[in-house]
């Protein structure tokens, strides 16, 4: 092998390396032209959790987001009550089959998945704020939601 070849060879091993060491939260997101809509919005003892979708996702032709789809979003952890701000992150949000659920996976953190009824419900995000959460309907400001 030429030494030249053995210089692309170890510049691309060392590129591929690098890509399939990066961290979970070095994902990919939506881009800075998606535009979000709060989805669901939570309230636990002194503090706000909301999930963010984008639009092109929630307003998809034939119902919105589809059954068993799963899409990239953000998830807001409002401890301002606490004196400790309001958190950003991403997650991904996944529609059941059977449109009863939304599964909200905080995998930057390694977070168990939060399984929310669809038309609202009690559910625990994280052990540490998040639990009890009461949340209200997904989709709920939508003006056509539940017509």
């Amino acid at each position: 092998m030429s030494n030249r070849s053995g210089r692309t060879v170890t510049a691309g091993l060392a590129v591929a390396i690098a890509l399939l060491s990066a961290p979970a939260s070095a994902a990919t997101l939506p881009d800075d032209r998606t535009w979000l809509i709060r989805m669901i919005s939570c309230k636990g003892n002194g503090v706000l959790m909301e999930v963010y979708l984008p639009q092109s996702t929630v307003f998809a032709p034939h119902g919105g987001m589809a059954a068993g789809k799963t899409a990239d979003g953000f998830y807001t952890l409002d401890l301002t009550e606490l004196n400790k701000g309001k958190g950003l992150e991403p997650v991904h949000v996944t529609m059941s089959a059977d449109k009863k659920f939304v599964t909200v996976d905080q995998y930057t953190r390694g977070l168990p998945s939060t399984r929310i009824p669809v038309g609202g419900g009690t559910v625990d995000f994280d052990q540490r704020f998040g639990i009890g959460a009461k949340c209200g309907a997904f989709q709920a400001q939508d003006p056509n939601y539940g017509n």
